[in-house]
Protein backbone atom coordinates (compact mmCIF):
# COMPACT_ATOMS: atom_id res chain seq x y z
CA UNK A 1 0.00 0.00 0.00
CA UNK A 2 3.02 2.18 0.74
CA UNK A 3 3.68 1.97 -2.42
CA UNK A 4 0.91 2.04 -4.23
CA UNK A 5 -0.42 5.05 -2.59
CA UNK A 6 2.00 7.54 -4.35
CA UNK A 7 1.57 6.15 -7.81
CA UNK A 8 -2.69 6.34 -7.70
CA UNK A 9 -1.78 9.70 -6.73
CA UNK A 10 0.43 10.55 -9.43
CA UNK A 11 -2.34 8.72 -12.14
CA UNK A 12 -4.96 10.78 -10.49
CA UNK A 13 -2.87 14.44 -10.71
CA UNK A 14 -1.83 13.30 -14.33
CA UNK A 15 -5.70 12.37 -15.02
CA UNK A 16 -6.98 15.61 -13.34
CA UNK A 17 -3.99 17.69 -15.57
CA UNK A 18 -5.32 15.55 -18.94
CA UNK A 19 -9.00 16.43 -18.10
CA UNK A 20 -8.02 19.92 -17.45
CA UNK A 21 -5.99 20.35 -20.60
CA UNK A 22 -8.71 18.86 -22.40
CA UNK A 23 -11.37 21.65 -21.34
CA UNK A 24 -9.35 24.21 -21.99
CA UNK A 25 -7.60 23.19 -25.16
CA UNK A 26 -10.92 21.95 -26.94
CA UNK A 27 -13.99 23.61 -24.61
CA UNK A 28 -11.96 26.84 -23.41
CA UNK A 29 -12.77 29.84 -25.03
CA UNK A 30 -9.54 30.33 -27.25
CA UNK A 31 -10.47 26.99 -29.47
CA UNK A 32 -14.31 27.98 -30.10
CA UNK A 33 -15.71 29.18 -33.54
CA UNK A 34 -15.34 32.42 -34.25
CA UNK A 35 -15.91 32.51 -37.53
CA UNK A 36 -17.93 29.98 -40.40
CA UNK A 37 -17.37 31.58 -44.28
CA UNK A 38 -18.58 30.78 -47.00
CA UNK A 39 -17.17 30.77 -50.97
CA UNK A 40 -18.78 29.93 -54.29
CA UNK A 41 -22.55 31.68 -53.07
CA UNK A 42 -24.44 33.03 -55.81
CA UNK A 43 -28.11 32.11 -55.28
CA UNK A 44 -28.10 30.95 -52.01
CA UNK A 45 -27.04 33.64 -48.72
CA UNK A 46 -24.49 32.78 -46.03
CA UNK A 47 -27.72 33.13 -43.40
CA UNK A 48 -29.94 30.89 -45.63
CA UNK A 49 -26.96 28.06 -44.95
CA UNK A 50 -26.95 28.58 -41.05
CA UNK A 51 -30.32 28.67 -40.51
CA UNK A 52 -29.45 24.95 -41.87
CA UNK A 53 -26.11 24.18 -40.36
CA UNK A 54 -25.90 22.33 -36.81
CA UNK A 55 -22.62 23.65 -36.23
CA UNK A 56 -22.64 27.59 -35.11
CA UNK A 57 -20.04 30.20 -33.81
CA UNK A 58 -18.96 29.73 -30.46
CA UNK A 59 -19.36 25.74 -30.50
CA UNK A 60 -15.62 24.23 -30.27
CA UNK A 61 -13.65 23.80 -33.15
CA UNK A 62 -12.43 20.45 -32.19
CA UNK A 63 -15.82 18.88 -31.35
CA UNK A 64 -17.45 20.24 -34.72
CA UNK A 65 -19.10 17.37 -36.86
CA UNK A 66 -18.16 18.48 -40.51
CA UNK A 67 -20.34 15.36 -41.94
CA UNK A 68 -23.27 16.10 -40.21
CA UNK A 69 -22.88 19.92 -41.12
CA UNK A 70 -22.26 18.65 -44.52
CA UNK A 71 -25.37 16.72 -45.17
CA UNK A 72 -27.35 19.52 -43.35
CA UNK A 73 -26.34 21.75 -46.77
CA UNK A 74 -27.17 19.60 -48.68
CA UNK A 75 -30.74 20.24 -47.64
CA UNK A 76 -30.94 23.90 -49.59
CA UNK A 77 -32.17 22.88 -52.97
CA UNK A 78 -29.75 25.09 -54.72
CA UNK A 79 -26.58 22.97 -53.24
CA UNK A 80 -25.24 20.29 -55.06
CA UNK A 81 -21.99 20.00 -53.16
CA UNK A 82 -20.46 21.02 -49.98
CA UNK A 83 -16.86 20.82 -48.43
CA UNK A 84 -15.71 22.13 -45.14
CA UNK A 85 -12.35 22.40 -43.48
CA UNK A 86 -11.14 23.73 -40.00
CA UNK A 87 -8.58 26.29 -39.61
CA UNK A 88 -7.06 26.61 -36.20
CA UNK A 89 -5.80 30.35 -35.75
CA UNK A 90 -8.32 31.78 -35.73
CA UNK A 91 -10.35 29.67 -34.91
CA UNK A 92 -13.29 29.01 -37.97
CA UNK A 93 -14.70 26.76 -41.01
CA UNK A 94 -14.51 27.64 -44.48
CA UNK A 95 -17.07 26.18 -46.51
CA UNK A 96 -17.24 25.64 -50.46
CA UNK A 97 -20.19 25.09 -52.04
CA UNK A 98 -20.62 24.50 -55.28
CA UNK A 99 -23.94 25.42 -56.99
CA UNK A 100 -26.89 24.00 -58.86
CA UNK A 101 -26.68 25.96 -62.34
CA UNK A 102 -30.55 26.26 -63.47
CA UNK A 103 -30.26 24.91 -67.37
CA UNK A 104 -34.34 25.61 -68.17
CA UNK A 105 -37.72 26.04 -66.16
CA UNK A 106 -40.17 22.63 -66.77
CA UNK A 107 -43.79 22.97 -67.12
CA UNK A 108 -45.18 20.24 -64.57
CA UNK A 109 -48.27 21.51 -63.75
CA UNK A 110 -46.14 24.47 -62.13
CA UNK A 111 -43.06 25.80 -63.20
CA UNK A 112 -39.66 24.10 -61.55
CA UNK A 113 -36.02 24.51 -62.31
CA UNK A 114 -33.77 22.05 -64.05
CA UNK A 115 -30.01 22.05 -64.31
CA UNK A 116 -28.00 20.39 -67.68
CA UNK A 117 -28.12 16.95 -66.09
CA UNK A 118 -32.16 17.17 -66.45
CA UNK A 119 -32.38 17.05 -62.42
CA UNK A 120 -35.41 18.82 -61.21
CA UNK A 121 -34.16 20.20 -58.36
CA UNK A 122 -36.89 23.19 -57.03
CA UNK A 123 -40.05 24.68 -57.84
CA UNK A 124 -38.94 28.34 -59.52
CA UNK A 125 -39.65 30.89 -57.41
CA UNK A 126 -40.08 35.29 -58.06
CA UNK A 127 -37.01 35.36 -56.07
CA UNK A 128 -34.83 33.05 -58.31
CA UNK A 129 -33.97 35.99 -60.95
CA UNK A 130 -33.76 34.02 -64.05
CA UNK A 131 -34.67 34.11 -67.73
CA UNK A 132 -35.18 30.77 -69.09
CA UNK A 133 -36.32 28.41 -71.81
CA UNK A 134 -39.37 26.87 -70.74
CA UNK A 135 -40.04 23.12 -71.80
CA UNK A 136 -43.48 22.31 -71.30
CA UNK A 137 -45.32 18.79 -72.96
CA UNK A 138 -44.03 16.62 -70.54
CA UNK A 139 -46.86 17.04 -67.89
CA UNK A 140 -46.36 15.81 -63.94
CA UNK A 141 -48.12 12.70 -64.50
CA UNK A 142 -45.54 11.00 -66.90
CA UNK A 143 -42.78 12.88 -64.71
CA UNK A 144 -44.44 10.97 -62.01
CA UNK A 145 -45.17 7.50 -63.04
CA UNK A 146 -42.43 7.23 -65.88
CA UNK A 147 -39.69 9.25 -64.52
CA UNK A 148 -36.59 7.61 -66.55
CA UNK A 149 -38.65 8.32 -70.40
CA UNK A 150 -39.55 12.16 -68.89
CA UNK A 151 -36.01 13.07 -67.86
CA UNK A 152 -34.75 11.77 -70.84
CA UNK A 153 -37.02 14.03 -73.03
CA UNK A 154 -36.10 16.84 -70.95
CA UNK A 155 -32.44 16.04 -71.74
CA UNK A 156 -33.54 16.10 -75.04
CA UNK A 157 -34.80 19.49 -75.00
CA UNK A 158 -31.62 20.40 -72.79
CA UNK A 159 -29.43 19.27 -75.58
CA UNK A 160 -31.87 21.15 -78.14
CA UNK A 161 -31.13 24.15 -76.69
CA UNK A 162 -27.30 23.86 -75.96
CA UNK A 163 -27.11 22.90 -79.62
CA UNK A 164 -29.17 26.41 -80.24
CA UNK A 165 -26.63 28.87 -78.74
CA UNK A 166 -23.53 26.76 -80.06
CA UNK A 167 -24.49 27.85 -83.55
CA UNK A 168 -25.75 31.03 -82.44
CA UNK A 169 -29.19 30.98 -83.16
CA UNK A 170 -29.90 32.57 -80.19
CA UNK A 171 -28.71 35.99 -81.41
CA UNK A 172 -30.77 35.83 -84.35
CA UNK A 173 -33.81 34.45 -82.67
CA UNK A 174 -33.50 33.31 -78.43
CA UNK A 175 -35.65 30.51 -77.30
CA UNK A 176 -38.19 31.58 -74.98
CA UNK A 177 -40.56 27.60 -75.23
CA UNK A 178 -39.45 24.31 -76.30
CA UNK A 179 -42.94 22.32 -76.81
CA UNK A 180 -42.40 18.50 -76.81
CA UNK A 181 -45.07 16.30 -77.80
CA UNK A 182 -45.15 12.29 -78.72
CA UNK A 183 -46.67 12.65 -82.29
CA UNK A 184 -45.88 16.04 -83.57
CA UNK A 185 -42.32 16.48 -82.11
CA UNK A 186 -40.43 19.40 -81.34
CA UNK A 187 -41.59 23.18 -81.67
CA UNK A 188 -39.71 25.93 -80.66
CA UNK A 189 -41.23 29.42 -79.85
CA UNK A 190 -38.30 31.77 -79.87
CA UNK A 191 -37.98 35.55 -80.54
CA UNK A 192 -39.82 38.72 -79.01
CA UNK A 193 -42.66 37.96 -81.37
CA UNK A 194 -42.83 34.66 -80.40
CA UNK A 195 -41.90 33.10 -83.92
CA UNK A 196 -43.16 29.02 -83.94
CA UNK A 197 -40.34 26.91 -85.50
CA UNK A 198 -41.72 23.24 -86.00
CA UNK A 199 -38.56 20.70 -85.98
CA UNK A 200 -40.69 17.57 -85.69
CA UNK A 201 -38.73 14.34 -85.08
CA UNK A 202 -35.49 13.19 -86.10
CA UNK A 203 -32.51 14.81 -87.46
CA UNK A 204 -32.57 17.95 -85.55
CA UNK A 205 -28.55 18.85 -86.63
CA UNK A 206 -29.14 19.41 -90.20
CA UNK A 207 -32.95 21.05 -89.16
CA UNK A 208 -31.06 23.94 -87.32
CA UNK A 209 -28.35 24.41 -89.86
CA UNK A 210 -31.29 24.88 -92.41
CA UNK A 211 -33.24 27.47 -89.50
CA UNK A 212 -29.79 29.30 -89.76
CA UNK A 213 -29.60 29.65 -93.26
CA UNK A 214 -33.59 30.98 -93.31
CA UNK A 215 -33.19 33.12 -90.37
CA UNK A 216 -29.98 34.75 -92.69
CA UNK A 217 -32.46 35.19 -95.14
CA UNK A 218 -35.23 36.93 -93.68
CA UNK A 219 -33.17 39.05 -91.86
CA UNK A 220 -31.67 39.97 -94.68
CA UNK A 221 -34.57 41.07 -97.17
CA UNK A 222 -35.96 42.57 -93.57
CA UNK A 223 -38.63 40.38 -93.94
CA UNK A 224 -40.18 38.26 -90.38
CA UNK A 225 -41.36 34.86 -90.00
CA UNK A 226 -44.45 33.76 -88.09
CA UNK A 227 -44.27 30.03 -88.93
CA UNK A 228 -41.31 28.02 -90.14
CA UNK A 229 -41.87 24.21 -90.82
CA UNK A 230 -38.94 21.89 -90.89
CA UNK A 231 -41.28 18.88 -89.90
CA UNK A 232 -42.57 17.77 -93.52
CA UNK A 233 -42.04 14.20 -93.64
CA UNK A 234 -42.10 13.16 -97.18
CA UNK A 235 -39.48 15.72 -97.58
CA UNK A 236 -37.55 16.11 -94.41
CA UNK A 237 -34.50 18.55 -96.11
CA UNK A 238 -37.50 21.61 -97.33
CA UNK A 239 -38.57 24.28 -95.24
CA UNK A 240 -41.83 26.50 -95.31
CA UNK A 241 -41.87 29.49 -94.25
CA UNK A 242 -45.35 31.85 -93.53
CA UNK A 243 -44.31 35.69 -93.73
CA UNK A 244 -45.78 37.46 -91.01
CA UNK A 245 -47.61 40.34 -92.48
CA UNK A 246 -47.84 39.12 -96.03
CA UNK A 247 -50.85 39.56 -97.93
CA UNK A 248 -53.75 37.38 -98.38
CA UNK A 249 -52.78 34.67 -100.48
CA UNK A 250 -54.01 31.51 -99.08
CA UNK A 251 -57.19 30.27 -96.74
CA UNK A 252 -55.53 31.97 -93.81
CA UNK A 253 -54.39 34.94 -94.80
CA UNK A 254 -50.75 34.15 -95.51
CA UNK A 255 -48.23 33.69 -98.33
CA UNK A 256 -46.09 30.69 -97.04
CA UNK A 257 -43.23 30.67 -99.16
CA UNK A 258 -41.68 27.16 -99.29
CA UNK A 259 -37.51 26.45 -99.11
CA UNK A 260 -36.08 23.33 -101.20
CA UNK A 261 -33.20 21.18 -100.18
CA UNK A 262 -30.60 24.12 -102.25
CA UNK A 263 -31.37 26.46 -99.47
CA UNK A 264 -33.28 29.92 -99.22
Amino acid sequence: MGLALPTLGLLAALGAAALLAWRVGVQGPAFRLRAIRFQGLAQVTPEALLELSPVHVGDPLALADLAAMERALLRNPWVARASIERRLLPPALEVTVVERQAAALVDLDGLYLADGAGQVFKRAAPGDGLDLPVVTGIGREAWSERRDDAQAVLRAALALAGRWRELGLDRRAPISEIHVDPDAGVTVFAGEDGLEIRLGQGDLPAKLGRLGQVLAALAAEGRRGEIIHLDNRRHPDWVAVRIAGAKRGDAEGRSPVAVGPRGP
